[in-house]
């Protein structure tokens, strides 16, 4: 196809055109790596890329699915591609290769998505924002002095600035919803359980974590759902199930009107942003004017204890990361092979007893049957994804005295001090104050989506969470179509990569 505009279309649209034959799948794959051969050294979306491999695919192996021919790069965390380095963002890992597909790369491939290559992610997906040592920061595409946001950010910018129509993401405390809302992304956070983990794992971070994708449309997050929606008798978890297809319910029309909730106050008392406010108030007015019962109402759930579970979490997986570092080397991991954060981190991990890590992790159920009967009442809870504005890139930096102060806690195995100093709790609020909407959902295990609904005076996207109860992303996908053919709706097209 001549001048072939491959950044408008969506992955739908893409397979669509190679099925008819109007474009080719080695056509489409060209378009792809143009992109981001013209992008990445701007953006730093992609940090390791397999085109040869993407090339003799597309040849002959290229599964004959939904997707067949669309190109799709992977998260660099736990979506391992077979002979592939897979770092996590990290020096620890830099030379380790993939012995094969994770269950969520193969099922993905069998859709026929040409995998061309990983993202950019922080040092274990640990941060909101995606700055490794390893490989330097993403860029926005909408900015690029701000943060596409983390985990997942290498990911968001890359579908942002159409390198790629879907990117492979996931979400342990809003990896996939926070860059969605700070890149003008859909991106949904499945059910506990929905998606596969396989096969050598069984769980992510105790179930918090679940993968899916980040998409322009709605209707390609549905269908790469439809995709991954499966059995896998492994799984530690199981969703509740659901029989049809999650692309069919975008046709349906929200038959009743929905009793929604909102708040647009931190959950741990931390100032938001008035245009993260904002967003929320316009697309509850909008609800309201299309006929649903809106209502002002905080989640039933305390936010600290909410916050207390989901660090001591964050703080064992980081010590547990470098626990099996140290078993795969056969060796103490050095100071030099791991970020001043994750050996902080994993100091604190190391620190907390069983019995409060058992403890907290009672916070899940007690939330999640809380959240149960608030959905008896409220179908869905609306909320900011994010409670301020993307942060510079770099802003998030260690002080010097901070990475000195790192450094003699580090000499000194002085985790368990820091434990009893009470310094952990503001640690704590410094990490969430940006963040403090999206871990509910993961220790209940809710599904929940981050919408772009809303634009700064500044020309940045701005998106709106919702969340259902279990097993209802059919619910969400239906919100979800409604609003993208709304005004409200923010075009990703309109960011400046889109333009060029």
């Amino acid at each position: 196809m001549k001048d072939f505009p491959y950044e408008t279309y969506d992955a739908t649209d893409l397979a669509q055109l190679i099925r008819s034959k109007e474009v080719t799948k080695k056509e489409v794959l060209f378009e792809a790596i143009a992109r981001i051969e013209g992008f990445n050294p701007t953006l730093n979306a992609v940090v390791d890329k397999f085109y040869e491999k993407a090339v003799d695919t597309s040849e002959s192996s290229l599964g004959e699915g939904p997707f067949a021919g669309v190109p799709m790069l992977l998260k660099s965390i736990t979506q391992e591609a077979a002979g592939e380095k897979m770092t996590e963002g990290s020096r620890a890992l830099e030379h380790y290769r993939a012995e094969q597909d994770a269950t969520y790369t193969k099922l993905l491939k069998q859709a026929g998505l040409n995998m061309i290559g990983f993202t950019n992610v922080p040092e274990f997906a640990l941060l909101g924002v995606t700055e490794p040592t390893l490989y330097g920061p993403a860029r926005n595409p909408w900015d690029i002095t701000v943060t596409p946001g983390g985990s997942s950010g290498g990911s968001a910018a890359a579908v942002a600035s159409g390198m790629v129509p879907v990117a492979g993401a996931n979400d342990g405390g809003g990896s996939i919803r926070i860059p969605a809302g700070y890149c003008g992304l859909f991106g949904l956070k499945p059910t506990r359980g929905r998606t596969p983990s396989g096969p050598e794992r069984g769980r992510v971070w105790q179930g918090a974590s679940s993968e899916h994708v980040l998409t322009k449309t709605v209707r390609d997050s549905a269908a790469c759902l439809d995709i991954l929606n499966v059995e896998e008798k492994t799984r530690a978890f199981h969703a509740p199930p659901f029989n049809g297809r999650y692309v069919d319910q975008l046709e349906k029309p929200l038959t009743k009107p929905l009793k929604i909730a909102f708040s647009t106050a931190s959950p741990i008392g931390t100032p938001v942003d008035s245009a993260c406010r904002q967003a929320v108030l316009h697309t509850a007015k909008w609800l309201e004017e299309e006929g649903h019962h809106v209502e002002e109402m905080p989640a039933p759930v305390d936010g600290q204890s909410i916050a207390q579970s989901y660090m001591t979490l964050y703080f064992g997986e980081a010590a547990a990361k470098i626990k099996e570092l140290e078993i795969r080397h056969g060796k103490k991991t050095a100071p030099a092979e791991v970020e001043p954060v994750t050996r902080l981190l994993g100091m604190l991990g190391k620190a907390i007893s069983a019995e409060e890590f058992v403890w907290r992790m009672r916070t899940w159920d007690e939330a999640a049957i809380r959240m149960e009967a608030f959905h008896e009442t409220y179908d869905l809870y609306m909320t900011p994804v994010n409670a301020m504005l993307q942060a510079e890139i770099g802003e998030l930096d260690l002080t010097k005295k901070e990475e000195l102060l790192i450094q003699l806690v580090s000499k000194l195995d002085a985790g368990k001090t820091l434990l009893k100093s009470g310094m952990t709790d503001q640690l704590i609020q410094q990490s969430l104050e940006r963040t403090p909407f999206t871990q509910l959902a993961n220790l209940t295990g809710q599904p929940a989506m981050s919408v772009p609904l809303y634009e700064t005076a500044g020309n940045l996207p701005v998106g709106v969470q919702f969340m259902g109860a279990r097993g209802r992303e059919d619910l969400l996908f239906q919100m979800a179509a409604s609003l993208e053919q709304s005004d409200l709706w923010i075009d990703v097209h309109n960011n400046p990569f889109m333009r060029l």
